[in-house]
This record gives C-alpha cells, structure tokens and sequence, in this order.
C-alpha cells in the first residue's frame, strides 16, 4: 500500500483494530469503520482521530467502495458487510497480515505473548524506549497494543525507526484464518508471560494452546532471544525446543533475572533483580501487584538486551502510569472507590484482587463480576473462578454474558459459583441485571469500600452508573 487509500474496518471498536486504524491513518490512508457497539476507552480514541464510527453494522457503510477492507476477528460470516464484501469481491485482509506487511519489514519485531499481562507488558516496555529515545533516537518506538498507555494516552505509534513493539495475541486471526494472530508477527526476540488454558471457544483444551505456543517460539530465529517466566510449567514445556536463547526471569533461585526482595510500598512496587546471579539493578513502580513486578522485569531484560542502559530502564519503570482498564481508578466518591480491571481469566481475577489487598489492606474489597470473556462464560474453571473471587469480602455477579450464545452443557452456571462462596461463608449474590448491581451496592457501601468491577466489555453502563447513582446519594446525605 504505497499509496494513499481508503481502508475500511469491520469491528473498528476492537483494542488492537482500533490501534490499527490509527497507525493506517498515520501512514496517510483515509479510515472508516463500523462496529455494533461502541464503548471507552477505544471509541474515544478514534473520535479522538477523526475517525467515525459507522453503527450498527450495514451494507451501506460499503459505500462508497473503500481499497481495501480489513475483517476483525470478532466478525463472522452471516455479519450483512461481510456478505456483501464476499458477494461483490470486493478485497479485504486480515489485521494480522496488514500489519506484517505494512509494518513489520525492515523492523526488529519485538513480540509480547503469554495468557495473561501481555498489554501491560507490551506497554511498558514502549515506554522503556520512549524515554531511551530521548537520550538516543534509535530506541524511538513504533508500537501496537490492546488498550490505551496512559503514558501515551494512545494504543498505538508509528515513528521511522527500526523497531516495532506488538502484542502478541493467541486467539485467532478472522474467520477466513483460524491461526494465532501472532503468527504474523515474526518475532526477534519474544517475550513470554504465561501458558494457561483459555480461549475455550477456540482452543480444545490446555495442549492445544500449548502447540500454539509452541509454533510462535519456532518462528524465532537462532539469534533471536526469548524471555520466559520461571513459575509457568506449561510455558516451560513450549520453549523446551527453542533453537535461540531462553533467559528465564521471575522469583526462582537460578533464573537469568531473578526477582528478590520484592514487597509492595503503599500503590507501588519495590524489588532487586540480579542477573545471572549477580546484583543487576533496583527498580521501583507506582503499580500494585506482584504480577505487574514480574512484567516489568521482562521488559527490563529484553529492554536491556537491546542495549538500553539500566539507569533509563529504572527512570521509565518509575514513571510508568499503568493501562486503561488495568486496576483503573474510575472515581472515588464519599469514601468508596471504584476500579475498573479487564478481567478476562479466574487468574487474571486472582492477581488483582490480591494487587487491590496490597494497596487498600484494610479496606472492604467488592468483586463484581461480568462473565463475559469466551472463557469466563464457560464451566471450564467454575472452581478456580469461586476460588479468586473468594479473595474478596463481598461478590456480585452479572449473568452470563449472552449466555445463548454458549452451548448449555458447555454454559457457565453462576448459581455453581455463588454456591461455593457462600459454602466458604463469602458473602454472594447472583444479579438480574446492571441496575441491580447499581442499587444493591448504592444501599451497602460505605466509606472506606473498595469496588472492583471486572469486565472485559462494557458491562451495561455499569462504569457511568454506579458513580452517578453514589453522587446522587452523596448529595442526599
């Protein structure tokens, strides 16, 4: 695409298609989309653009004929424009492959992956460089991740340099390429957080994700590197046959880079990282959780493998802000504050309700939960979802996110979960619906509370709601 053209994006609200869109209007092209549905942050960031969101989904959003439409992976056939896309051959493509093709050449493909942390990851390792770069040009980034940098306040960045920062996302392409996205993206050196089963609408089960992983590790060249973290047992059997070095990091005595002396300070983070058993650096983070320390290790190494110094990497981890929907504060109201996190998996769940323990430890500490991931809909983890949930002091949770979408043997039961709550004397509700929610904890909270809100979807609203319905009864009292 060496000339200016008209692109249009089908599922445009989608965190990295929207990222995309952004990075194709950069290069010049002229960007439409359209998508069903709406919602923060991505949606403010295309108005942000320029770029107008087309709803709902219509034949007529095809006209006038764009170059070139790109078909996101959340789009299936029987969607009217991609009927009409393939009635009319009208030429369309992949993200994935846009991206390999337009971006990647000439690059050094710097890939984050694993189950779990790979924005965050991806993100901080994009301001690594940012702040390298203003030492030296070369390390200026170029960048695509799924969700909104607040250091940034964009997903996405494209400069002239040398280097391109991707997460690297397992599920798959679109619905004309089952493959892993990051199939595409050819790594150079690779970042791996975390192997778990997930995706169950996709994946068969643990060893099929397993052989996923496995491919993209084969993809990077022998004189790439690979960071993988040490306490992921399924991570380690996926690079077991890895052809260029594997540098271990985390916690474990013997690990490349070995995290020591980690403890949480107030919001933040604290720890020492040595390497190959030899004391490295000291590092310190305004971003709760243990979770969040080990990503930033792996950023720290690959960063410094790629020749950043240690002294920018600890001034860019102390002044990194963290993501949209990760452990965000929404508002503070009376007393009560509400986050947002992007709750996706039972162990995502797990580490930010012990990451919000370590910030409010004497706070009431509400999980309210929308199973609406394509896992979370699933019977898959009923046990290890009531056992991250039990992390808190009171549980709400939302019905099945278009449950009749789901197979009913295969359907979450949230009647199951609530059971084993209340089996280890956990305070759990089911609820009908958002305004439920909103008025169940409008008549129970108080000062001093803690809501976490974990959804990776808009959730009904429930994000603009539940603080007007808290600032209505503030100005009551």
């Amino acid at each position: 695409m060496s000339q200016a053209k008209h692109i249009h994006l089908i599922g445009i609200c989608g965190t990295a298609m929207a990222s995309l869109a952004g990075l194709l209007q950069q290069k010049g092209h002229r960007i439409t989309g359209s998508d069903q549905a709406a919602y923060p942050p991505m949606s403010d960031l295309l108005r942000s653009l320029g770029i107008a969101i087309m709803e709902p989904f219509s034949e007529s959003n095809l006209q006038p004929r764009p170059d070139l439409i790109i078909v996101g992976n959340a789009i299936s056939r029987g969607n009217p424009e991609v009927e009409y896309m393939l009635d009319h051959k009208l030429p369309f493509t992949s993200m994935a492959a846009v991206i390999q093709e337009e971006f990647l050449p000439n690059r050094a493909s710097l890939v984050v992956s694993g189950t779990h942390g790979k924005t965050t990851t991806t993100s901080m390792l994009a301001w690594i460089h940012q702040v390298a770069a203003q030492q030296d040009p070369q390390f200026t980034p170029s960048f695509l991740i799924g969700g909104v940098a607040e250091n940034f306040g964009t997903s996405f960045q494209y400069q002239p340099g040398n280097r391109f920062l991707i997460e690297g996302d397992e599920y798959d392409t679109a619905f004309f390429d089952k493959g892993p996205k990051f199939m595409h993206y050819f790594p150079d050196a690779l970042i791996l957080t975390h192997v778990e089963f997930d995706h169950a609408d996709i994946y068969r089960d643990l060893d099929a994700v397993k052989t996923a992983f496995r491919r993209l590790v084969n993809l990077v060249p022998r004189r790439g590197r690979i960071l993988a973290f040490d306490d992921s047992p399924h991570l380690r059997d996926c690079v077991h046959s890895a052809l260029c070095p594997v540098e271990f990091y985390g916690a474990n005595p013997g690990s490349t880079w070995q995290v020591t002396n980690l403890r949480q300070q107030g919001p933040g983070m604290l720890w020492a990282v040595t390497h190959n058993g030899r004391p490295w650096a000291s590092f310190q983070m305004n971003l709760a959780g243990r979770h969040n320390a080990f990503n930033a290790t792996a950023a720290a190494a690959l960063a410094y493998g790629e020749g950043i110094p240690v002294e920018s990497i600890r001034k860019s981890l102390a002044s990194f802000r963290s993501v949209k929907r990760r452990l965000e504060v929404r508002a503070e109201i009376n007393g009560i504050t509400i986050i947002d996190d992007f709750a996706h998996h039972p162990t995502a769940i797990r580490e930010t309700l012990r990451a919000l323990r370590g910030s409010y430890p004497s706070a009431r500490l509400w999980a309210v939960l929308e199973p609406r991931s394509n896992t979370l809909r699933r019977n898959v983890f009923e046990v290890e979802l009531t056992e991250s949930l039990a992390l808190a002091d009171r549980i709400l949770m939302a019905q099945v996110f278009k449950s009749e979408a789901v197979p009913e043997p295969e359907r979450l039961q949230p009647e199951n979960v609530i059971a084993g709550l209340t089996a280890l004397g956990k305070p759990a509700q089911l609820m009908p619906s958002v305004p439920a929610i909103v008025e169940q904890i409008a008549a129970e909270a108080r000062p001093g509370d803690v809501i976490a809100i974990l959804s990776n979807g808009g959730f009904d609203g429930i994000y603009s709601k539940l603080p007007a319905a808290l600032e209505a009864l503030a100005g009551r009292s």
